[in-house]
């Protein structure tokens, strides 16, 4: 027999193997289920497939920002996760606080980021003043269900793309809860799941690990390129108990060498400790169980020190409440865009005409090995910024997948550029830039990239519009109906001047005004047109003192510097009047307004003249406002 026919009929008989071993495979997976209230044999259905404009993977803080970005521009939107909770790193999991720009050592305070965080942090001060953890999940929760265009599947991890050439045209996932097949048919997709395992299956480029010197001119970069990642770390939480209690540390548990312990000062026995940390030098993904293992070893190390080794008297009542199961990540996949954000650019402040987020965190490179690494300062704040600096659209999409985007620690930069962009205040920003950028993707059918080939400063006035800020852009729309009104004015002034309403920065800045405040309560604003327009909305930016930190901590202790409740400045109870063909009509409405941005939508009217009756706050004795626009 020659070989041609010998290896025919190799493949034939594999052929036949391999369908007979998938005839056994399938037989053994057939349900040999009784149902009791059918009375017969059932089959259970586990597949189901999901069409949408817009699939967002990963619910994290800037997976919910892209998601509830895209859906109030009106895309159709699928957002999921694969935990049974809202908010990543920023759950009840894991409990990192929403830190952002804040913490920038400028001269005058920085102010905090706006949009959708802003909404989000608001809502938290109002339905969770005792700062609970668990509730703060369920109002993420409802923040997210309650949207229109906006479907949410938890307990769900896109597992694999299925690919139709270059591009991806489905998520293959698996949902653990209902033990369902789930493919997810979409035009665009987003990854902002931290690892990017879905983008990663897509053959999305990416890249792991530190940089050199030579590649960027990073002058904090190692001397040579290497793998290792910045680790992921557990949290506590401990009760005073009012009496002494004895600590037993679990079997398991790794002893901590304070001796040899460098700047890992132990001040805080409320929560912490950061620094009990795990990187990896080659594949943080892979080590990620011995890790999680390993870090709660030497976390309680680190409190049976605490507790038993004499040192610490003021632990003698001290209780362990929580201690986190699952680690926090700070480094994995970094999926490359068009542009790779480096060190030089945060440092050099460089301006980028497509820039559609910012940040401010110091460069904070965590210290490779972690607690394996006790001779060395668990992070490095290289250097801190004097002002914000920008991030460009270009970062936040895929170079070589066309309909790929992602937002947080997975975007295009280098690793010292994420030292500081990883910050959940940040990645909310890129979050929200992306989300209205997929919207604009379905409406014109395009990819991401010809957003910003085309269509970049589209992109930049409709997230200004939403209450977004980017630095060195003021607006400009000139759909704007406030940019040819006739006449302004308000009953009184205090601070600032009515025509700042309509200058295109809806925030002050450093050594720059733009605000108009009132010199009481009960306070109106009016608009006059000379010739009527056609309006239905009037959108208000109001004031909830963006210089103050809101954010949710697990030791409320560290928010002694933040007020209970609502902001004082923020106003509580509004009406907007339009006057048309002759008369005044009542067009909207609010009590208990616990928002910033506030869009007053009405049937379309001929208009001529716009007044706004601000009545009363939360407790600040004027008004103040940032920006009024009509449309």
């Amino acid at each position: 027999m020659n070989k041609s026919l010998i290896y025919l009929l190799g493949i034939f008989l594999s052929f036949i193997f391999i369908n007979q071993a998938r005839a056994v495979s399938d037989s053994t997976r057939v349900h040999k289920w009784y149902c009791l209230g059918t009375g017969s044999s059932e089959i259970p259905e586990r597949s189901k497939t999901v069409n949408c404009d817009v699939a967002v993977i990963g619910a994290g803080m800037s997976g919910i920002s892209a998601a509830v970005a895209a859906a109030r521009q009106g895309a159709d939107v699928v957002l999921i996760n694969d935990r049974p909770v809202l908010g990543g790193n920023a759950s009840s999991e894991i409990r990192v606080t929403v830190n952002g720009v804040q913490t920038l050592k400028a001269k005058n305070p920085v102010e905090r980021e706006t949009g959708i965080i802003e909404e989000i942090l608001l809502e938290n001060k109002k339905y969770n003043p005792q700062e609970s953890y668990p509730i703060w999940d369920h109002v993420l929760y409802d923040y997210v269900v309650r949207q229109p265009n906006l479907r949410l599947m938890l307990n769900t991890q896109a597992i694999k793309a299925i690919m139709d050439g270059e591009r991806i045209k489905s998520a293959f996932c698996w949902q653990s809860t209902t033990e369902t097949e789930v493919v997810i048919n979409a035009k665009i997709f987003v990854d902002c799941s931290g690892d990017g395992l879905f983008a990663a299956t897509s053959g999305a480029e990416y890249r792991t690990g530190r940089e050199g010197k030579a590649e960027f001119g990073e002058k904090y970069a190692p001397d040579e390129p290497d793998g290792w990642m910045m680790g992921e770390s557990i949290m506590m939480i401990t009760k005073d108990m009012g009496r002494p209690v004895p600590f037993y540390p679990p079997s398991y548990t790794k002893k901590f060498d304070a001796s040899k312990a460098v700047d890992r000062k132990i001040k805080n026995l409320k929560e912490g400790f950061w620094w009990v940390e795990l990187g990896s030098p080659k594949d943080i993904i892979a080590d990620r169980e011995k890790n999680r293992h390993d870090l709660m070893a030497y976390f309680y190390g680190v409190w049976d020190y605490v507790k038993n080794s004499g040192e610490y008297p003021e632990a003698a009542n001290l209780a362990l409440e929580w201690v986190g199961s699952l680690p926090g990540k700070r480094e994995s996949r970094r999926f490359m865009g068009d542009y790779i954000l480096t060190e030089k650019d945060l440092l050099s402040y460089k301006h980028f005409d497509d820039a559609v987020a910012w940040g401010g965190w110091s460069l904070d490179e965590h210290c490779p090995g972690g607690i394996l690494s006790l001779d060395q300062r668990p992070s490095y704040f290289h250097e801190r910024f004097k002002k914000v600096y920008e991030i460009p659209y270009r970062c936040l999409y895929s170079k070589n997948v066309p309909n790929l985007m992602f937002a947080g620690r997975n975007v295009s930069v280098s690793h010292m550029a994420l030292s500081s962009t990883r910050i959940i205040g940040t990645c909310c920003m890129m979050g929200q830039a992306v989300g209205v950028a997929t919207a604009m993707c379905i409406e014109k059918n395009i990819n991401p990239r010809e957003i910003y080939l085309s269509y970049i400063d589209e992109l930049q006035e409709r997230m200004l519009r939403n209450d977004y800020y980017i630095p060195n852009r003021p607006a400009n729309d000139s759909n704007d109906l406030t940019r040819t009104v006739d006449k302004v004015w308000a009953t009184s002034t205090s601070s600032g001047d009515v025509h700042n309403l309509f200058d295109g920065v809806a925030r002050d800045e450093e050594n720059k005004i733009h605000h108009w405040q009132s010199d009481g309560l009960n306070e109106k604003l009016f608009l006059e047109w000379k010739k009527p327009v056609e309006m239905s909305s009037v959108e208000i930016k109001f004031d909830t003192n963006l210089h103050r930190k809101i954010m949710m901590h697990k030791n409320p202790a560290k928010n002694f510097d933040q007020v209970p409740g609502m902001p004082p400045e923020l106003v509580k109870t509004f009406s907007v009047d339009v006057y048309s063909k002759g008369r005044w009509h009542t067009v909207g409405e609010i009590t208990d307004n616990i928002k910033r941005f506030v869009p007053v939508s009405f049937p379309a009217m001929s208009v001529t003249k716009v007044r706004i009756n601000l009545k009363e706050t939360y407790g600040c004795p004027h008004i103040r406002l940032y920006e009024v626009r009509c449309y």
